[in-house]
């Protein structure tokens, strides 16, 4: 029997620097601070939990190649808006046909990106 998996709870983030990545998180990019938990922020219904592997013993590494997909209306505004804000971005702004993604990383090396779908999801092929 496999488990019944309803939703993400959340996302770690993991840091050698919590209060650096809460300030990347929540004034360089919006996010909304958890009220009661000085390290958690929110994108809508989903928690980016921030932690510090190193004080539970395990070396950090940033997550790599498993972008991050942050929905804003307009890629290129939003990305303009983060460059002025010093943000670096790697390449130029994806166009895959159905959607605009534009990548980055946080000050730890966290892999992130812009993302806003403007076509609906292609059909599969007639068999």
């Amino acid at each position: 029997m496999t488990p019944s998996i309803a939703k993400v709870d959340f996302i770690a983030v993991p840091t050698q620097d919590s209060a650096r990545a809460r300030a990347f998180y929540v004034d360089t990019l919006g996010l909304r601070p958890d009220p009661s938990s000085q390290y958690e922020v929110w994108v809508g219904d989903t928690c980016f939990g921030i932690w510090e592997p190193a004080a539970l013993g395990m070396p950090f590494a940033p997550q790599k190649n498993a972008h991050i997909a942050l929905h804003v209306a307009d890629v290129a505004e939003a990305r303009a808006e983060l460059e002025a804000k010093g943000v670096p971005f790697q390449g130029d702004t994806l166009d895959t046909g159905v959607c605009h993604m534009a990548l980055f990383t946080d000050p730890d090396g966290n892999d992130l990106m812009l993302h806003c779908r403007y076509a609906p999801p292609r059909e599969a092929a007639a068999a």
